[in-house]
């Protein structure tokens, strides 16, 4: 057999849920049944290979086709392999290494600095020696560093050698910055922050950088560890920016957006389509005129705009759910990075622009959408609900929008701390107002109906579910090319689908779904369980979450049975999980390093002045969205309530 064929075959685990662990199952076979403690093979990719059959021994992964005996007589070997692979490495010294490292094949590169460290190989071999070994067999600088026993004991040699080449700094990215996480990744000793952070600016500067990773350095959170400061960030920020203006110079893209516009002749409110990647919103002339009252500007934000669903979950927040395959697999994204896909950024320009729309429009009527929203806490509350005290203070005419948008982002924490005081409380009290005026936070706002939302908890049986009949990855998606679908739950609704029609690679998912209660068989079709239930875990997937109060007396029975069943919990909290993101996201750092944090720069007077004007009326318009968003959940709660308290229903006690 030629060694180009033998190198194919040889054995490689690349771990216990690998797909391709079957076409090594005859080799694993073979390679147990002829290992012969007296009789070692002595090349070292053939000891190395053993090491990955005592893998595939380890974690149980044999040929279905044994019997108990071969299983038992398999496992029985595992010592007395991993034995004849120790006596390999613990003869390697500074006289041999050179030799018997020689030639390994790549896949074989990480686990010999594993087994290396293992056998103390590193304590017995001068640095220079073993690192010039490494070297030779074609042992990257990346793969040392995945030993934290050689790092430890060549400290001074790795420093030297991660500091010579500009690119190293993309494993300290990979490291400290990357969302995939790099833990692997271990850095010498004597390896400082200073050292990481001068690496890191000699790499954005160079002519090689990778805008990905620069990218990630300008959206990182500032960290004594990882040697990311300010100065850093900012000058990743400006190169990143310089490097998308050369890249679209010579590249046109593709054409994406949002389009709105004002139809005089339109009768329904509102109508949308998509063209490519463009989406285009058509709003009627004439049902804006009719709605300028107070109430129904903000219906229409919440209705017509659609700035919350049935639930009244808002539909603005990245939702992982939205993120394309393409999305979820390319690209990189930093650990406290607010994952932005393209969903996302259609939603964000969409309310964006409809924010700007409406507040253009009401000026046009001699109507300002700051008074609205200050009517809304300063009278509909109190009229409707007998909420007193309530304010939100319009800015005056005149103030230019640096002034106003500061004035909003303030407003709008007021309004919070005032909302979470009147749940605490039963009432609103100014002068406890006045004197415990703590940053909001968003995740923690209060609400008056207790258990409002549900979520999913750690049991491995509700994400399994909602994977199995929602992800585009599921296995029940597609059967053959006239029966697919996104997902299985479209695939159930739209077509009639017999067992008899899955593959039998397919049936073990279905029979799960099945035994749980999730689908039933009719004998004709296989479809879903019960519809209640169905909306219940639509809307978990979709929006992380679902409202307990606004589900039917029925849904609220299959919640319950969920909560008894240990899938769901319910939160009281005002916000969503997804929602608190959200703000969070645009106003702070308390949760992500990549947001715009305009609450936190417009507080300290320390926005930034490129741009002047048309700036700042950008972030007061996103600041208007924020307050309208908080004034559609916070009437919903107020509404909620109300009906609870008129059914004489009280929610459980919950976190």
């Amino acid at each position: 057999m030629s060694e180009e064929v033998q190198r194919a075959r040889r054995v490689v685990f690349y771990g216990p849920g690998d797909l391709a662990a079957g076409v090594h199952a005859d080799r694993v076979a073979d390679l147990v049944a002829q290992f012969d403690p007296a009789n070692v093979p002595d090349a070292i990719n053939d000891v190395l290979e053993l090491h990955h059959v005592a893998l595939y021994l380890e974690n149980g992964m044999l040929p279905r086709a044994w019997t108990a005996e071969e299983v038992q007589e398999a496992r029985d070997k595992e010592p007395r392999i991993r034995g004849a692979i120790l006596r390999f490495f613990s003869r390697i010294d500074d006289s041999n290494v050179h030799t018997a490292i020689a030639g390994i094949d790549h896949e074989y590169h990480r686990a010999l600095v594993d087994l290396l460290g293992r056998s103390k190989a590193y304590e017995r071999c001068d640095a220079a020696r073993m690192l010039d070994a490494l070297r030779s067999t074609g042992v990257s600088l990346v793969t040392m560093l995945t030993s934290k026993k050689l790092v430890r004991a060549y400290d001074s040699e790795i420093r030297t050698e991660l500091l010579s080449e500009v690119k190293n700094a993309e494993y300290l990215v990979s490291k400290f910055l990357d969302g995939e996480g790099r833990e692997y990744i271990h850095l010498p000793p004597s390896f400082s922050a200073i050292d990481a952070r001068i690496l890191m600016d000699r790499y954005i500067d160079g002519a090689d950088a990778n805008p990905n990773y620069v990218g990630l350095v300008g959206s990182a959170p500032v960290d004594p560890v990882s040697g990311v400061d300010a100065k850093l960030k900012l000058k990743a920020r400006r190169r990143r920016e310089r490097m998308d203006e050369e890249f679209f110079k010579t590249n046109e893209g593709v054409r994406s957006g949002v389009e709105l516009s004002i139809s005089e002749t339109q009768d329904e409110p509102v109508s949308s389509e998509s063209e490519e990647m463009v989406t285009k919103v058509v709003f009627s002339a004439r049902w804006l005129e009719d709605t300028t009252d107070y109430p129904s500007i903000l219906n229409n934000v919440q209705h017509v705009f659609k700035f919350a669903d049935h639930q009244c979950l808002l539909t603005l927040p990245a939702y992982p759910a939205d993120l394309g395959t393409i999305e979820r697999l390319i690209g990189v994204r930093g650990k406290a990075d607010y994952h932005r896909g393209i969903a996302f950024r259609t939603a964000d320009t969409k309310s964006l622009l409809e924010v700007r729309m409406l507040h253009d429009f009401l000026r046009s009527k001699k109507i300002d959408l700051e008074h609205v929203i200050s009517w809304f806490f300063g009278d509909y509350l109190a009229q409707e609900f007998g909420a007193v005290n309530f304010s939100f203070t319009p800015t005056g005419d005149g103030t230019n929008y640096l002034q106003k948008v500061r004035h909003v982002f303030a407003e709008m924490e007021s309004v919070a701390s005032q909302f979470s005081l009147y749940v605490e409380d039963g009432e609103l009290d100014r002068d406890l107002l006045s004197i415990s005026a703590d940053q909001v936070r968003y995740r923690s706002i209060p609400t008056l109906v207790q258990g409002k939302y549900l979520r999913i908890t750690d049991v491995a049986e509700i994400s399994n579910v909602l994977h199995l009949l929602f992800s585009d990855q599921s296995r029940l998606n597609y059967i053959r090319k006239e029966l697919r679908e996104r997902n299985a739950a479209q695939l159930l609704i739209q077509h009639e689908v017999a067992y008899a029609d899955f593959r039998e690679h397919q049936t073990a998912s279905l029979d799960y779904l099945l035994d749980l209660g999730i689908l039933k068989d009719t004998g004709a079709r296989v479809e879903l369980a019960d519809a209640e239930q169905f909306m219940i875990l639509w809307s978990l997937f979709h929006k992380e979450a679902a409202n307990y109060y606004h589900l039917s007396p029925a849904g609220r029975t299959v919640a319950d049975g969920l909560v008894a069943q240990g899938w769901v919990a319910r939160h009281s909290t005002l916000l969503s999980e997804a929602e608190a993101k959200y703000f969070n996201y645009f106003l702070n750092n308390i949760e992500f390093s990549n947001g715009p944090q305009l609450r936190n720069k417009y507080a300290h007077g320390a926005q930034p002045d490129s741009g002047g004007e048309d700036a700042y009326y950008r972030d007061y318009l996103i600041a208007l969205r924020l307050v309208l968003a908080l004034v559609i959940k916070i009437n919903d709660d107020f509404c909620l309530a109300d009906q609870e308290a008129a059914d004489g229903v009280q929610g459980p006690e919950t976190a």
